[in-house]
């Protein structure tokens, strides 16, 4: 018979039992996100919902993705509460630009070693974030997976999915030369560039101590990702207001991101001096030394979601904005025929 001391689970660094504490822990969050739609609860081996007869010809969209290196400068200041927000924002934003209503989300958390209280409050920030889309966190895995994270350390991704009727869907065809480009306001950086952050970060470590427009440049950097759910959701119940095309202001930026609904061969036009560029973005310029070109590739600029609208529409559209969702909105350029040298994109300053 062999002499070695028998191995447990947990002595290969995985503790189920932690894993059981975290469930319990959250279960209160995760109760707060439930639709009447959704069948059973936490815990199952696959998360239930039921369409019902709220959709007559529905289609389902779904969208996945995480909050990149924004995770690492979180993880670093302890700014945890806010990470899962970034991350249902990241999904939802993006599948609401079909006109889809986000129903339910789920989560992976992967790390090396399971730290209860660090994974609750990432996931109670998911929570709020899908209590602000009105969606149902129905699901979710936690893998513990030491020697392929160091201690502490652990990452996300995040699982959409939502229903727009197939005759209300938004596809960006029916856009015209001539339509106006509504701009949404971003909260900050979003969850996008923060490899580039980081790196302008290390040219001066103390400036993240430094204020801009009255908020410290850390609170800046790691403000939560708008959620603009209910607010779209809301202005698309308008019968009297005509919306073509939307647009999700994510990795790629305003020069790369418009476009992707635009039918070519057209094009559009940015006017940067319609909006007020938050001045964090100013100081990622001026500390990095990055060019006009690669800032507008890169991040939101201050505009984190983008309507195409006929110009008709587009003062009901900016005064709904404004007014009826709370959030800033500007008129900042037009949907034009692409120009003599192919640019799908122009930008001009006023």
């Amino acid at each position: 018979m062999s002499s070695k001391s028998p191995l447990t689970y947990r002595d290969a660094g995985v503790d189920i039992d932690a894993g059981n504490a975290l469930v319990e822990k959250i279960k209160p969050a995760v109760a707060n996100t439930m639709r009447p739609e959704v069948m059973g609860g936490l815990g199952g081996f696959g998360g239930l919902f039921h369409l019902g007869q709220t959709y007559k010809d529905p289609v389902l969209v779904s969208g996945t993705d995480g909050v990149g290196t924004k995770l690492l400068l979180a993880t670093q200041h302890n700014r945890l509460d806010h990470i899962g927000t970034d991350l249902v924002a990241m999904c939802v934003n993006d599948i609401l630009v079909c006109g889809a209503e986000p129903l339910f989300f789920l989560d992976y958390f992967a790390c090396g070693k399971l730290e209860v209280d660090q994974a609750a409050r990432v996931v109670e920030g998911i929570a709020a974030g899908c209590g602000q889309a009105g969606c149902a966190l129905i699901g979710g895995e936690t893998a513990e997976m030491p020697d392929m994270y160091q201690p502490g350390e652990f990452d996300l991704a995040g699982f959409a999915v939502g229903a727009v009727e197939r005759e209300a869907m938004i596809t960006g065809q029916s856009i015209q030369a001539g339509d106006c480009l509504i701009g949404i306001a971003s909260s900050g950086p979003h969850s996008n560039g923060y490899s580039l952050i980081r790196r302008v970060l290390e040219r001066d470590p103390n400036a993240i101590h430094e204020t801009f427009d009255g908020t410290p440049l850390i609170d800046a950097l790691l403000a939560p990702t708008q959620i603009y759910v209910k607010a779209i959701l809301g202005l698309l119940k308008d019968s009297d207001l005509t919306v073509r095309g939307m647009s999700h202001i994510t990795g790629g930026g305003l020069t790369e991101n418009i476009t992707r609904i635009i039918p070519e061969p057209l094009g559009i036009e940015v006017d940067t001096a319609a909006w007020p560029m938050p001045s964090v973005f100013g100081w990622l310029m001026d500390m990095g030394q990055i060019s006009e070109a690669e800032m507008r590739r890169t991040f939101n600029l201050g505009i984190g979601f983008v309507l195409i609208c006929p110009q008709s529409s587009a003062d009901g559209i900016l005064q709904y904005i404004n007014k009826e969702a709370g959030l800033s909105a500007w008129s900042i350029g037009e949907v034009r025929h692409t120009d003599a040298s192919g640019h799908r994109v122009t930008y001009s300053n006023g």
